[in-house]
């Protein structure tokens, strides 16, 4: 009878065995977009602007030129034959300059927000020098003033958040819409690919060789970096296989899904870095390991190594003239955005500051500047495409936005003079078509709940 009891025990094993399928392949899959855009364009008006200075943004300019939005879209862009449709504001630019929105590509507003004090500085989590696991928008506060500020005095409609660097690997960045929101999702720039932030040099070494950590040295951090990328490639080939094959789910990492993402294409890389040889050196692990780099931020040297940028498609967001305050960032040169577009790079002005964003424009007037005394002819219309269409281009948006083509978002700055002097500001900004600000309606202007401030004891309760 027991041998029996143990034959039936047996066989009822092997059948349970038998209904325990593995996996099949695909079964579990990882949510790519848990926080989703909720972005909903402001309500507009169809508006002709007409006997207006157009640059569209990828370089071409237009003379008593006149553009058309309606239904958040730029439906026309020519000359004095485009007329209004029945019911359209028309506005009379008298000459003055129309352009795409500026974009910036290298922000901090909303983690690093005004007022700037401890409990509001977000930017960086300084507990590793590998957090590719922690996304920018976890950390914007969409009541940062400087939103309005960049909107009102700068004309910029969008804007890359990053994380600082501290960190070889800081985290994901997040670009958006800059308009009003209760939440960070109802600015994020729909369909915009997630970035991620890396660093090099000495911001990662100082952090954490203060710490007695690795990397101290320049040579740790590349042999961080590499190690990091070598463990992304094992966790990627562990999914593949699975999402292939099926079988044993593998550990789910969040900060190994951000660079798995960046290996499979869908993630771009910004990387910080200053010095020519280190951006080389980037430039050699992103070939070692398989992805790409979208850009060198900052890069006061990329003078120096333009060619192997404009070779490898890579982007320089740099500044006109904001250097030598630290070692790294000392052998730069005014001429430096002026040289890497004379080579053929995509050459870009960013801020990296909440002031510095409110005068972009006058940053690329800056590098024009420079670049004409070096014998270099940039016209002011090739000058924009460093702030709409190749800024676009890097954050991988330039299908919706950068540029005042037919179908592109309505995202327009009409301005009250020459973009390039220090004199002029933005007379109206539009955001898919939406007029969000207008300097002779001061209503016009967001404001946020922080700057509205608190009630006082003689205000009604």
């Amino acid at each position: 009878m027991k041998s029996l009891a143990a034959a039936i025990i047996a066989v009822a094993g092997l059948t349970a065995c038998s209904t325990q399928e593995k996996q099949k392949p695909g079964a579990i899959r990882i949510n790519k977009d848990p926080f989703p855009s909720t972005y909903q364009p402001y309500g507009g008006v169809p508006t002709l602007i007409r006997g207006a200075t157009i640059l569209d943004g990828e370089g071409g300019r237009i003379d008593n030129g006149s553009i058309l939005i309606a239904d958040g879209k730029v439906q026309a862009v020519g000359g004095p034959e485009i007329a209004a449709p029945a019911g359209a504001q028309v506005i009379d630019a008298g000459a003055r300059y129309v352009t795409p929105g500026i974009i910036d590509v290298h922000s901090h507003l909303g983690n690093y927000p005004s007022p700037g004090v401890q409990a509001l500085s977000d930017g960086n989590e300084a507990t590793g020098p590998a957090r590719p696991e922690v996304w920018a928008e976890h950390s914007v506060w969409p009541q940062d003033p400087g939103f309005s500020r960049a909107l009102a005095n700068g004309g910029v409609t969008a804007l890359q958040i990053l994380p600082g660097s501290a960190n070889l690997f800081g985290g994901r960045s997040v670009t958006l819409k800059n308009v009003p929101a209760r939440t960070v999702q109802g600015m994020k720039f729909p369909g915009a690919p997630y970035g991620l932030k890396m660093a090099c040099g000495e911001n990662p070494k100082r952090v954490y060789g203060s710490k007695g950590q690795m990397p101290q040295t320049r040579m740790g951090n590349i042999a961080s970096v590499r190690q990091t990328w070598a463990k992304a490639r094992e966790y990627d080939r562990k999914w593949d296989k699975y999402e292939r094959a099926g079988g044993e789910i593998p550990v789910r990492d969040l900060g190994m899904d951000t660079l798995r993402g960046v290996l499979d294409g869908e993630i771009a890389i910004h990387n910080h870095c200053y010095r020519a040889d280190e951006m080389a050196i980037m430039i050699d692990v992103a070939k070692e390991f398989g992805y790409k780099i979208a850009s060198f931020q900052h890069g006061v040297e990329a003078y120096k190594i333009a060619d192997l940028m404009r070779q490898n498609g890579i982007c320089g967001a740099l500044w006109a003239d904001w250097y030598g305050f630290k070692m790294e960032s000392y052998d730069a040169i005014n001429e430096n955005i002026a040289y890497v577009h004379n080579a053929g790079a995509c050459a870009i002005v960013h801020s990296d500051d909440p002031n510095g964003i409110q005068r972009l424009n006058q940053e690329a007037a800056k590098a024009i500047a420079a670049g004409r005394r070096a014998g270099i002819d940039i016209s002011e219309a090739t000058a924009w495409t460093w702030l709409s269409a190749n800024p676009a281009r890097s954050l991988g948006i330039f299908n919706q936005t950068g540029s005042l083509k037919p179908g592109k978002m309505a995202d327009v700055v009409l301005w009250n003079g020459n973009p390039f002097s220090a004199y002029t500001r933005p007379a109206r900004v539009w955001i898919d078509g939406a007029l969000m600000y207008d300097a002779s309606n001061p209503k016009l202007r967001p404001v946020s709940d922080f700057e509205l401030g608190q009630p006082g004891e003689g205000d009604v309760k």
